[in-house]
């Protein structure tokens, strides 16, 4: 078992929540939009989803951790199980400029709008597919805020896959540990299927045999 990380808080947290006005916002209607991942999801209002997913440079520290962590030498390769715009990756290529990099995500519009320095090296796939990918072909694979939106069954394949083709591993998964947290993650979530504590999580990963680290968001 991986140990817990914690790159991804920091940009989490910065981030003011009316979870509140979420719930009472026609929201099961907004979550059957923003559950299409298209533009509105991405660039629409921000009761689809992000509410404009811009880039900002933001990414910029977490690529630098995981270089830092997973000691990532100038020509790593690195996947990163649903995408979304690429910011991340693109940020690991300024760092790594010979790394060989992979995105998936099953947004073809954010695939569309991602960097173009990178929109090459992504593609349209579903997280619990097979990958085209050779087994540990990967030094790094990483998933932020993805698998958390897949159901028990198509979860346990997504890992089962992420462990498969990569050395590393570091993801990323919504949880709650106090009955507000559970509530307001209830309130905000548009897209997530899986709502589970750390030990829940940490319990499934044991059980579908992944080996990665991986971090938790809450909403506190």
């Amino acid at each position: 078992m991986g140990i817990l990380r914690d790159y991804f808080t920091p940009l989490h947290t910065s981030t003011k929540r009316d979870y509140l006005s979420r719930m009472c916002d026609d929201k099961v209607a907004c979550m059957k939009v923003a559950r299409k991942f298209g533009a509105d999801f991405w660039d629409g209002e921000r009761r689809y989803g992000y509410g404009g997913f811009k880039y900002d440079g933001r990414w910029k520290p977490v690529a630098e951790k995981l270089v830092r962590d997973y000691h990532l030498a100038a020509d790593a390769s690195i996947l990163d199980i649903g995408c979304g715009k690429g910011f991340l990756l693109y940020e690991l290529r300024q760092l790594l400029p010979k790394a060989r990099i992979a995105g998936l995500d099953i947004s073809a519009y954010a695939i569309a709008n991602a960097k173009e320095e990178i929109r090459t090296s992504l593609f349209l796939h579903r997280a619990q597919d097979p990958l085209p990918f050779d087994d540990k072909e990967f030094d790094l694979a990483i998933s932020l805020t993805t698998l958390h939106n897949l159901h028990l069954p198509d979860l346990k394949k997504a890992l089962g896959e992420m462990e498969r083709v990569a050395k590393s591993k570091y993801m990323v998964v919504e949880g709650y540990r106090t009955e507000e947290e559970l509530f307001n993650l209830q309130c905000w979530a548009l897209t997530c299927a899986a709502f589970f504590t750390p030990g829940e999580w940490v319990w499934l990963f044991n059980e579908f045999g992944y080996s990665g680290d991986y971090e938790f968001v809450f909403f506190e």
